[in-house]
Order: C-alpha cells, then structure tokens, then sequence
C-alpha cells in the first residue's frame, strides 16, 4: 500500500487519477494537459502503473491508460479506516 501512497505524493500524478477518473486517455492526451517533457508524463506514468493505480492496452501504435478504481478506493478506504475519519470512534477507543 505504500507504493500507492508514495505514487499519490505527487501532484501530476494525481492530476493524472483525476482525468482518468473521467474516462481512458492514450499517453498523448494526458500529455496535452501538463506542461512537462514526454518523458517526465512517461515517468509518472511508469510508478502509477508500478503501484498499480493504472494499466495501459495497447491500441494500434499508442497505449490507452485506465484507472485501477478499485486499487485506488482500497486505498483511500484505509487511509480513512487509519485516521477513522467518518467513523464516531475516538482514538481513546482502542
């Protein structure tokens, strides 16, 4: 789960989440929302797919990247779970 976490740190990175959310994207138009070299999106692209947030398919000559929503709602889930935000138990609790 750190993997995830570490890959989220990023504020491209979660941009990237952010556009996928909405539907697939080939590596060229999620390029067309950053200002940054080819191979710094290939980058942050690489370790979202490492921590397995994201999986391309290849489609002709380009990859189509995909949010892995499941991985990403486990995550956030216990994120939440450690800090027991929205749940009525304090701390003290345990």
């Amino acid at each position: 789960m750190n993997r995830v976490y570490e890959a989220l740190a990023h504020p491209t990175r979660r941009q990237i989440i952010a556009l996928l959310r909405r539907r697939e994207r080939s590596a060229g138009e999620l390029a067309e929302h950053f200002d940054i070299a080819k191979p710094t999106l290939s980058g942050h692209l690489r370790l979202l797919r490492e921590a397995g947030l994201i999986y391309g398919e290849r489609h002709g000559t380009s990859i189509v990247y995909h949010l892995h929503l499941s991985l990403l709602e486990e995550a956030l889930g216990a994120l939440l779970e450690m800090f027991r935000i929205g749940s009525e138990r304090s701390v003290d609790d345990d």
